[in-house]
Parts: structure tokens; C-alpha cells; sequence
């Protein structure tokens, strides 16, 4: 087990289920996915996968012995209700929840600066990887940003000289993933940091119309350990270490995927979630 002393005998005992998640699979090379309707001939994504049947455990209990936290193992649950009751509107994202959502952040992880830099909305009967405001889940395990790619984000979303200077100390990118109605399908999957090795870590391009980013696909590894939070509610939510600049005693990243709940019912209504991207600056120091 990846966790620690107080949590392994208790995460042999955890509900779990076993669900197939979509690895890449081992050498494909570099992935490409395209943000936008690609040019003719050309595919959304590239890069063969392969579904991994796994053992995915109940994150809570472990969640409450302190186990699974964002420098532990990449990610951890909490409870935070949204002043935001209608996530229809783009203006009032931005104004009402990305401020509530920097004011979180900052409670959370004790940084002195967070900077939302964009949020996706997704929906599994109405979203589509072509239409930018309402996206479908994502079912491929993966990690949102790579260690080349992370500090670009700190050049892109702050000025020159104070890009600099953060880059001197410690900062993160940290995902809010919340639920817009209790998860009863496609519920978000995450790996335990520490059960990752960097050979699983596969760079690949993601294609903007005016850049290419930069995120990781994974292989497969019988060594994963995978949580779960069985119906997660909009008043919690998960939050993701993305990327720590950190490079010693804490989780530098995770992956994440959504999957097939072999539990859940044909009847369940879509999942509809929001998550929210934000740069997370410490002061020298810390």
C-alpha cells in the first residue's frame, strides 16, 4: 500500500469497486489532442489506448485519517457549499466563484497569492469536445500539465517581472473539481501519487488555435492505487495537485479520469461538473 501506517490496514478493508480505465497504451510514442475541430483527415486524438480493469477504493475514510491530502497523495475531498447556485452564466463564474474559489485555495494550502486562470463546465448527455463552453467527461487517465508546461502558466497569466520572482519560490496548479449535482454516473477516479512512478508519464501535445500545451498521458501500472468518492455532492468538492515546483517531500502531480461506476444505475441522471484551474503562489520560504 502507498499510504501511510495509520491507513493500510484500513484501505485493504474500503468498499471499492473494479472498473476498466483507459490507459495509453506503452509505446505509442507522443499523443496529440486537439482542442478545436482538427483539420480534415486529421484525428481528435491520437494514440492507441488500452483498459486496465483496477481495483478503485472509497476515498473517505482515508480522506478523514488525514491520508489522502494535496502533499500526500495529490489530491484530497472537502466540504465547501458555492455561494453560486446557477453555474449558467460565464460572468457570474468568473466574478462570484473565482473569487469564493481563490479565497478557498488560499485558506486551504496557506499560499499568499492564487490566480484562477480558466474553469471548464462538462456534461455527459450534452457536453462535446466540440463546443468549448460545455465539454464532455474525460475518460482517459491523464494529468493536466507537465513540468515544461506548468511554468509557462506563469508567464502567460502574470506580468514579466512578477512572473520572475514567483518563479523563484514555490508554486503550484491545483484543480477545483465540483459536482453541479450528486455524481451518480462517470465519477472522477484519482491516483495515489506515491503509487506513481515518472516511467508511467507519457508527454503529450494538446493544440490550442494559437499554442500547443503541453499534459501527460500514463501508462499502465499494476503498482496505481485509485480512490474514489462515491456520490460526491455540490457541496464538496476535490481538489488536484496539477504540479508542485517543489521537488522534494510532497506529491508533484497525480492522474485523473472519469470511468464507468459499475454500481451505478442505467437510469442515472448525467454527471454535470465544473473544475477550476488556478496558479498557487507561496512567499521565499515556504
Amino acid at each position: 500500500m502507498s499510504v501511510g501506517s495509520n491507513g493500510q490496514m484500513l484501505a485493504a478493508t474500503l468498499p471499492s469497486v473494479q472498473a476498466e480505465l483507459n490507459y495509453l497504451k506503452a509505446g505509442q510514442g507522443r499523443p496529440v489532442s486537439y482542442t478545436f475541430e482538427p483539420p480534415p483527415g486529421t484525428p481528435w486524438v491520437t494514440g492507441e489506448l488500452e483498459p486496465r480493469r483496477v481495483t478503485i477504493r472509497d476515498g473517505r475514510p482515508l480522506v478523514a485519517l488525514n491520508e489522502l491530502t494535496l502533499d500526500r497523495s495529490g489530491f484530497t475531498q472537502i466540504s465547501h457549499r458555492s455561494a453560486l447556485a446557477d453555474f449558467s452564466q460565464d460572468a457570474a463564474i468568473r466574478d462570484i466563484y473565482y473569487r469564493e474559489s481563490e479565497a478557498l485555495l488560499r485558506d486551504v494550502t496557506g499560499a499568499e497569492k492564487v490566480v484562477v486562470f480558466d474553469h471548464t463546465l462538462r456534461d455527459s448527455a450534452q457536453g462535446s469536445r466540440r463546443t468549448a463552453e460545455l465539454r464532455e467527461p474525460v475518460r482517459r487517465v491523464h494529468n493536466d500539465q507537465t513540468f515544461v508546461s506548468a511554468p509557462r502558466r506563469v508567464h502567460a497569466h502574470l506580468p514579466p517581472e512578477e512572473a520572475e520572482e514567483r518563479l523563484k519560490n514555490r508554486f503550484a496548479i491545483i484543480n477545483l473539481w465540483r459536482p453541479l449535482a450528486t455524481v451518480e454516473c462517470l465519477p472522477l477516479a484519482l491516483c495515489d501519487a506515491r503509487s506513481i512512478s515518472p516511467a508511467d508519464l507519457v508527454p503529450s501535445d494538446l493544440v490550442y488555435p494559437d499554442k500547443v500545451g503541453e499534459t501527460y498521458s500514463f501508462t499502465w501500472n499494476p503498482e496505481h492505487q485509485w480512490y474514489w468518492f462515491p456520490r460526491l455532492r455540490p457541496d464538496e468538492a476535490l481538489l488536484l495537485k496539477i504540479y508542485d515546483s517543489l521537488e522534494q517531500g510532497v506529491a508533484r502531480y497525480t492522474a485523473h479520469t472519469a470511468f464507468e461506476d459499475p454500481t451505478g444505475s442505467q437510469e442515472a441522471p448525467p454527471r454535470r461538473s465544473i473544475e477550476l484551474r488556478a496558479l498557487v503562489f507561496w512567499p521565499a520560504g515556504k
